[in-house]
């Protein structure tokens, strides 16, 4: 069993020696966790990637020029994905902890800290959250960018995502509050011809929205307006801020107008009503849940909209939402999620003859993986370990203090694993986690930023404009 050289320095040499469009990296004797509907688990299984793309799963592969990897005493599995998350924001990192409630949030944060942004502070928060994402095994990150004060400010977030290698979708959004251009969402045309030219790359472009006008007036407000704009352009639409009973409202109406869709995905739905989820199914219409989110800030009703979501046949992402308040990585938000709702359902039958409706394991690495992808509009692409996907997966070492003995692959990532045990990261095939380090990164320099943004961000003297963006 192979438990020291699974992702030796040796072996990296020997990739990064190869050119990336022909490389050949063959992973051997594995659980294979591949959250493929019909290729399951496969244990002592081999899985071949040529270039980007996983080109076989099974056993018995034939290794012909392949840079050979011992996978014996790991779990490979596909990398998760975080389907919303506010980037920019990275450097004041759990600067609330306790925050009572979102308005508590929005003032602090978005009418606030926000307003003072350079475009470089932009750069290293999303670089940052990045950076981190594939440290903990998220390799596709929806940044919801509400931030884009200019269109410096857009370009700075985008090139943060493009430096870092992680596949990233950039929602854009104006900010709420403060003083800013005005470019957005008109510099959505500008932004997809500089950088979301192909359809073939890692980064992806999405139109970020809010559900009503409540928090920062009508011009941010998801409505005809703006899926005229979406579908012009050909992208999706993320909206945030949906819960309660205005934006059951609001998701009828949409219904009505015809603007909500696969390509649609709607964050937090918290405290909505039956009809509004009813809608959302009808039209296929996609869910990213924060789950530590909605019950630490608490959003509406404070509970994960899980049971709600799949009554009606919604399978939901994931996300980690605002790093301000929340930790930074998906298997927090797995075992929330997992826990919330198995308690839920337990104390709902309790005293009475009915079996508890519980989620899984599985269900929440599902909705980590697969069905994050999905609401990500990137499920052909990503999510799975299928072949004829791009290879974006995690090496995760299941005879460490903390995993061992491996006896149930899926509970050993879900309830028993950490950053600390993914040794590897590959996204679009290429390492950029590995021997349990991210590459290619300048820790003191990266450090130095960061607190020279933060400190810029805090400074008492910098000016700040809290009240409302005028429409």
């Amino acid at each position: 069993m192979n438990v020291d050289n699974t992702t030796s320095a040796a072996v990296l040499e020997e990739l990064r020696r190869r050119p990336a469009d022909r490389r050949r990296i063959l992973f051997t004797g594995a659980t294979i966790v591949t959250m493929d509907p019909v290729l399951g688990v496969i244990g002592d299984g081999d899985l071949l990637v040529e270039g980007d793309t996983i080109s076989a799963v099974g056993r018995g592969l034939d290794a012909g020029d392949a840079v050979v990897v011992d996978a014996a005493g790991t779990i490979l599995t596909p990398g998760f994905v975080d389907s919303h998350r506010h980037a920019w924001e990275t450097q004041l990192r759990r600067i609330m902890p306790d925050v009572d409630d979102l308005g508590g949030y929005v003032t602090a944060t978005l009418a606030g800290y926000a307003t003072v942004y350079r475009p470089e502070d932009m750069y290293i928060g999303t670089r940052l959250a990045a950076l981190t994402a594939i440290d903990c095994g998220i390799t596709t990150m929806l940044d919801f960018s509400h931030n884009s004060r200019t269109r410096e400010h857009s370009d700075a977030a985008i090139e943060a995502l493009a430096d870092t290698g992680i596949r990233g979708v950039h929602a854009s959004m104006g900010p709420h509050f403060g003083e800013w251009d005005r470019q957005w969402p008109g510099d959505l045309t500008r932004i997809q011809d500089k950088y979301f030219s192909s359809r073939d790359q890692l980064l992806t472009l999405r139109l970020a929205a809010l559900a009503t006008d409540e928090i920062a007036g009508p011009a941010l407000a998801y409505g005809r307006g703006l899926a005229r704009v979406a579908k012009e352009l050909g992208i999706g639409v993320s909206v945030d801020a949906v819960f309660g009973a205005s934006s059951s409202e609001a998701v009828l109406r949409w219904a009505k107008d015809r603007i909500l869709s696969p390509c649609v995905t709607l964050i937090h739905a918290t405290g909505l009503t039956s009809d509004a989820w009813k809608a959302m199914a009808e039209t296929g219409t996609t869910v990213a849940l924060a789950p530590t989110s909605e019950a630490q800030i608490g959003l509406e009703t404070a509970i994960p909209a899980v049971d709600e979501a799949l009554s009606v046949g919604i399978r939901p992402g994931l996300s980690i939402d605002v790093e301000v308040a929340l930790a930074s990585d998906m298997f927090t938000q797995m075992r929330a999620l997992h826990a919330i709702q198995r308690m839920r359902a337990v104390n709902a039958a309790y005293g009475t003859d009915r079996q508890p409706s519980r989620i899984t394991t599985h269900d929440v690495l599902d909705f980590a993986t697969l069905q994050g992808a999905r609401t990500n509009g990137l499920a052909a692409v990503t999510g799975s370990l299928t072949p004829g996907k791009k290879a974006d997966l995690l090496v995760v070492q299941a005879e460490d203090l903390n995993t061992m003995p491996l006896n149930d692959p899926i509970g050993t990532i879900v309830l028993g694993s950490d950053a600390r045990n993914i040794s590897a990261v590959l996204i679009n095939g290429e390492p950029r986690k590995w021997d349990g380090r991210v590459l290619d990164v300048d820790l003191a320099t990266l450090r130095s930023e960061v607190h020279a943004s933060r400190e810029h961000v805090l400074k008492p003297d910098t000016a700040r404009s809290p009240g409302p963006a005028v429409s």
